[in-house]
């Protein structure tokens, strides 16, 4: 390879990654060749990238009708089994229009056996809310599980933790606020 096909080369690549990135939520679905390793990664990630987008109804799709979900270790509510759309509701409410999110994940191990599929990842969020209620950011730094199952659909998420916090900072009001 010469040395002029090499910024060709990473151009195309970024295309190609960007173009991916678009079509995550369909890839995890049903696109062919794509083996269930990527496929229930795109599903986790899908979740936070719908999340910060605030498209609802593609987050909820992520989801099976249940999910366990446990964020005792952020916040010490008992873990329960939901309603996805109560879950999605509740996060709509949460992450209102006037309050930004970010998610980032890294570091996924991924195990399949089956139609089962866990993820063990690390993970990054904010929540930034532009309002006079002190500083306008929340951070939290955390180790994540989801598990997901392989419907005719595709893979689907059945639960979601938060088990550990390593490191949170910032405003409270930051992530708890929402208008009356």
């Amino acid at each position: 390879m010469s040395a002029n096909s090499l910024p060709r080369r990473a151009a195309v690549t970024g295309a190609l990654g960007a173009a991916a990135a678009v079509a995550a939520p369909a890839l995890a679905e049903a696109a062919p060749g794509v083996d269930d390793r990527t496929a229930v990664q795109l599903v986790v990630d899908g979740i936070d990238n719908a999340v910060d987008d605030k498209d609802w109804a593609r987050c909820r799709r992520y989801f099976t009708d249940q999910v366990d979900v446990d964020f005792a270790a952020l916040d010490g509510g008992p873990p329960a089994r939901i309603p996805a759309d109560e879950l999605v509701g509740a996060w709509r409410r949460n992450l209102y229009a006037e309050k930004a999110s970010f998610h980032s994940r890294t570091n996924h191990e991924i195990t399949i056996r089956g139609d089962r599929a866990t993820v063990r990842s690390k993970g990054y969020a904010f929540n930034r809310l532009r309002r006079p209620l002190g500083d306008d950011l929340w951070e939290v730094w955390a180790y994540y599980a989801h598990e997901l199952v392989k419907t005719p659909e595709g893979w689907r998420c059945r639960a979601i933790a938060i088990s550990e916090v390593l490191h949170s900072r910032g405003n409270e009001l930051a992530r708890t606020h929402v208008p009356s």
